[in-house]
Parts: structure tokens; sequence; C-alpha cells
């Protein structure tokens, strides 16, 4: 799974790079020790805009919500059978992005003992999750301040190389397959999701990790092997 990530402003040209018009979000200031429900950039595209970088609450709210409260946690996605999933199902067809990410973190228990690890690209590149997002409507707030954008990272049973990390990890997309999950002409379904599955299995084979000190505040010293 993915319960907490870091993304730091290297983003920021990779946002300028992806964005051919609609959001434009370019001052992310970075952030090492990211949660639910917190505002992340996210990429993605549609008809009318094309290409467009936007802010959104990590943790899917689904359109028939009548308030933020989650039933179940919803900043992760299970990618096997995703599309028999009422949550998950319409995202799927047509509202599909990539989260960016520097890397992400998952404790390893060992008897009583918990250590941290943090697990990324060995070359430094940053990472892009598979996800989806949703446009919710907040029925307590005026029109022009109702609409919210929320997202989610799918995951996927780990591959071996870091099993020993945790039994899931996120499905991490190759640069050349992120155009062909986020095209909005395109109807997203398992086929789809599996293909995604498939080609991010290289890329997490590559991953890399160190232990790290346990998550307290948010500055880089968080992603730094622990001596």
């Amino acid at each position: 799974m993915c319960g907490r990530f870091a993304l730091d402003d290297k983003v920021n040209a990779l946002i300028e790079e992806y964005v051919a018009a609609g959001g434009d979000y370019r001052q992310w200031a970075g952030s090492w020790n990211i949660k639910p429900t917190t505002q992340i950039p996210i990429l993605f595209e549609d008809e009318e805009h094309g290409h467009r970088a936007e802010l959104a609450r990590w943790s899917l709210v689904a359109p028939w919500a009548k308030d933020l409260s989650q039933k179940f946690p919803t900043f992760n996605a299970r990618s096997e059978n995703i599309t028999e999933k009422a949550t998950w199902k319409n995202p799927v067809k047509t509202k599909r992005a990539i989260v960016p990410a520097t890397g992400y973190f998952e404790w390893v228990t060992e008897g009583k003992t918990k250590t941290l690890n943090y697990i990324y690209d060995p070359a430094g590149e940053l990472l892009g999750f598979a996800g989806l997002y949703s446009w919710w409507k907040d029925p307590s707030k005026e029109e022009d301040e109702a609409w919210l954008l929320s997202t989610t990272i799918l995951t996927m049973a780990t591959v071996p190389e870091l099993a020993h990390l945790h039994d899931r990890n996120p499905v991490t997309l190759p640069r050349d397959f992120w155009d062909e999950w986020t095209a909005p002409t395109t109807v997203g379904d398992q086929t789809l999701v599996d293909a995604a599955v498939a080609a991010a299995i290289p890329i997490a084979s590559a991953l890399t990790s160190h232990q790290v000190t346990p998550l307290s505040g948010n500055s880089q010293r968080l992603i730094e092997r622990m001596s």
C-alpha cells in the first residue's frame, strides 16, 4: 500500500513540461510527509483543456457522498477487480491520473521491532503512480466554491524485490505509459488496469530502499538514510 509519500519541488519542472493548457500549478514547495486528505498535485487530461495539473485531496470522494466522511479508506484502490467496486468503477472509465512522487514510506515489523523504510528510484527520477480522480460537489457551499477534486493511488501485489517491505506497492507507471493511462478518449476497463500493472512491474522491481527515522515534522531529513 502507500499511506505516506514524499514529493519535492522538482515536480514543478515536470508540471511545466506536462501541462499544455488548463490548470497550471507550478509552485509546489515540497513535502516529505504527505498523508491522506492532504492536497497534492496530480496530472491528468481532459478533452477540453488537454494536459492539466491540479491540486487534489488525497482520498477520493465519490460523487454521491453527502460529506467528506468515509466508511472505508479511499487513499488507495486495489487494482484487482477494480471495475467491480462502486467507488472506483466510474473513475476508471474516464478519470485516470498520474500522482507524482519522489518516493514513499513503508513500515516493517519484525517481532516487537518496527522500522520505517523509504522506497525510491535509485537514479533520483520522479515516480508516477497510477491514480484515479473525482469531482465532488459540496452541498453545503455556494456553486463557485462547491467543487472539490480528489484522488486515489492504485496498488498492486508486490514485486519480489519489495516483498520484504510490504505485500502491496503502488502501481508506478513508466513515462511512456502516462498518456495511455490518462487518455480521456479511452474508456478504461479491467484490461487497461491490468496493462498498467504489467507496465509497472519493471519500474517497481528497480526501486531501492533504505531505513529512515520515524516520521515527525516535515523536512527533507525524513528521507535521509538512518545512520
